[in-house]
């Protein structure tokens, strides 16, 4: 464990070890494209948001400051793909949350949503789409 974690208990270190692992640094992209990831609790900074429709995976959006709260309404109401996390938050409630998104019905469509925002952003990119012209 690298000293950035030297904080954490070794109990809690224990507990996790043959299920979970811990690192300072990992590039999200990569992760959020893993086809074990159902859901990506985030920010919403544009840079996370963005990565997360391009992978097509679902938010559970806690915004903080800056732009996050506009990234998360829009992530929630218009584009379908979020359910945002009550400003008093309880452990319950991102269990309830994440549950919901895995397997209820708010995540099926959170999914479908979230394939269909995938294959904009794809199209929108791939060469002679409207962001790829735009950038030449």
């Amino acid at each position: 464990m690298s000293e950035e974690h030297a904080n954490l208990p070794e109990e809690f270190l224990d507990e996790i070890k043959d299920r979970g692992y811990i690192t300072s640094w990992c590039p999200q992209t990569q992760v959020l494209a893993h086809a074990s990831i159902g859901v990506f609790l985030s920010h919403c900074g544009w840079n996370s948001t963005i990565e997360s429709i391009a992978a097509g995976v679902p938010m559970i959006c806690w915004p903080f400051f800056a732009e996050q709260q506009t990234n998360c309404r829009y992530a929630c109401t218009t584009w379908g793909i979020g359910m945002e996390v009550d400003h008093d938050v309880k452990r319950e409630e991102i269990e309830a949350l994440v549950k919901e998104a895995i397997k209820g019905d708010k995540g099926k469509e959170m999914r479908q949503k979230g394939l269909q925002w995938k294959e904009k952003a794809m199209r929108a990119t791939d060469i002679g789409g409207f962001f790829y012209n735009d950038f030449n």
